[in-house]
């Protein structure tokens, strides 16, 4: 169903959206060293497993559109087989024959975003905010919509979590990336434009949770 993505925005398309801070940043800076300090263990045996279980490095580096429009590289645990993203759509679904039965754990679980630890704390990232896109769906951006590429992108964000909610709605599709460009992609973007214009921390807080709740859940 088609939906109208600034029907679910209550503020004028051109109203100010919320920019990126000192603090946040800060914020950023403390919580993705701390988690990737702990998280150290984990990542290790996740790597090993990645590479045990299928051909291929552990890590899966991809081209996304930052802040101010630059390109920087989002790594993440490699879930699908070598060279996936030649042999098929960019977008998937939960049943993609490319993506591997660990990389089929690690997409349920959320698992293989964990290396975008680095990209926060290298600055590229934030730990809330709209999730980054591939150039070619930024390119469907319309001048409204281009606004979201004043701030970082996030690890999570309200529009990550529709979208991962309606994944497999892309299952069997003969062209996903189409399906998505005109069915999903304008409504996230709204989403977090919503989010933008009302960016505080009590909604980076229920963000965090209302992500924790979906894992927990699936």
């Amino acid at each position: 169903m088609n939906v109208n993505p600034f029907s679910l925005v209550g503020a004028p398309a051109q109203a100010t959206i919320r920019p990126d801070s000192t603090l946040r940043r800060s914020v950023d800076f403390v919580v993705a060293a701390l988690a990737l300090f702990a998280l150290t263990p984990a990542l290790i045996a996740i790597a090993l497993a990645v590479c045990a279980t299928s051909r291929g490095p552990a890590l899966y580096l991809q081209e996304r559109v930052g802040r101010g429009g630059r390109p920087f590289r989002m790594v993440k645990f490699r879930t699908m087989v070598c060279g996936a993203d030649r042999s098929g759509a960019l977008i998937t679904g939960k049943h993609d024959p490319r993506i591997t039965r660990l990389g089929a754990v690690l997409r349920a679980t959320k698992a293989d975003e964990l290396p975008q630890l680095l990209n926060v704390l290298h600055g590229d990232m934030t730990l809330v905010g709209p999730r980054p896109e591939v150039a070619r769906y930024v390119a469907e951006y319309t001048p409204e919509e281009q606004r979201i590429l004043r701030v970082r992108p996030g690890l999570t964000g309200p529009g990550q979590l529709y979208f991962s909610a309606d994944a497999a709605s892309l299952d069997g599709l003969a062209d996903p990336e189409r399906h998505f460009v005109r069915h999903q992609l304008h409504t996230k973007v709204a989403l977090n434009l919503d989010y933008l214009l009302h960016r505080s921390v009590r909604r980076d807080v229920a963000v965090v949770l209302r992500t924790a709740t979906w894992l927990l859940k699936h």
